[in-house]
């Protein structure tokens, strides 16, 4: 189940803001750029990620 929901916008590490240009998503653990749908192996859930996978 971990595999399924293991993406950036899970993570701790993921920002999300508008610009004027639209929507940028980046890591700022790493300081790049990526997208909702990423998966990287430094993924670290967010808690309530945590508390649903306990369940």
């Amino acid at each position: 189940m971990k595999k399924d929901i293991h993406c950036c916008a899970t993570c701790i590490n993921f920002k999300a803001s508008r610009t004027e240009n639209g929507m940028k998503y980046e890591c700022v653990r790493l300081g790049f750029d990526t997208k909702p749908s990423y998966k990287f192996n430094c993924w670290d859930p967010k808690e309530h990620v945590k508390k649903w996978l306990k369940k």
